[in-house]
């Protein structure tokens, strides 16, 4: 059974949904439209390729909206992921840019705290997702005045009081236009559309980030219990979507 088998299952208010997320998509293309013809993008969207990112993907492309996309490419991505991330390089409409982290500082990380670094301590993790996202993730937003997510409230209790319209950073707004969408409206999607997804969302991975950092989740097991694993449950951030004061705090989701 694959993920569409197992998880596409509508909502009842689906409809009403899916007319919100479009409307604000719609919206925020006007609200931050490039300031000349031909300017730069000032809204982009962050994908990590998981299932709710290629659905705002795929909405971004069919109202053919000016607006970007971008991934975190760290280095340590699946196999699958890179695959995908190769597709939508090649059939997407909108420009999709690809950010890295700075060479230089991962080699002197890797060899100061060694490859399996984060297994260490919850620091020491934080401070490779610093390098790996965070640090890209600031030039990703350089200049722009809003970005896209697909966070859901659903998705953990961390998560759950997501807005549609975060506008707590005074340096852009955050908008999280599948914030109400349920994962079964999520799937139901990708299989009204037959959007390309990640294949490892049909080898039990809902929610999917850096090899060594995601397994697989097992039936009755938390959305996001397979990221992270050897971590206490509060700390599953890696710092793409929460309030950072400092360098370690910043170190990634």
């Amino acid at each position: 059974m694959n993920a569409i088998e197992l998880n596409a299952h509508a909502s009842n208010d689906f409809d009403a949904k899916l007319a919100e997320t479009t409307a604000l998509l719609q919206q925020a293309a006007r609200d931050y439209a490039p300031l000349s013809a031909g300017g730069a993008l000032r809204i982009t969207q962050a994908s990590s390729l998981g299932a709710e990112d290629v659905v705002v993907s795929h909405l971004i492309n069919a109202l053919q909206l000016d607006i970007g996309i971008f991934v975190l490419e760290t280095g340590m991505l699946h196999p699958e992921t890179l695959d995908l991330l190769a597709r939508l390089k090649a059939t997407s409409r909108a420009p999709v840019e690809v950010f890295t982290p700075v060479n230089e500082s991962v080699v002197h990380f890797v060899a100061r705290e060694g490859k399996d670094a984060m297994y260490k301590s919850i620091e020491l993790r934080k401070a490779c997702c610093h390098i790996r996202k965070m640090e890209p993730l600031s030039r990703a937003l350089a200049g722009k005045d809003a970005w896209i997510t697909g966070l859901r409230r659903e998705q953990s209790g961390a998560r759950a009081e997501v807005p549609l319209i975060d506008k707590s950073d005074a340096s852009r707004v955050k908008l999280n236009p599948l914030a109400n969408w349920t994962w079964g409206d999520v799937w139901h999607f990708i299989a009204l559309h037959k959007i390309d997804y990640n294949p490892l969302h049909d080898q039990f991975y809902p929610s999917i980030g850096c090899a060594p950092c995601t397994r697989a989740v097992s039936a009755g097991e938390d959305f996001r219990a397979g990221r992270w694993w050897w971590e206490n449950e509060t700390a599953k951030e890696c710092g793409l979507h929460v309030t950072q004061s400092s360098p370690l705090e910043k170190a990634p989701g």
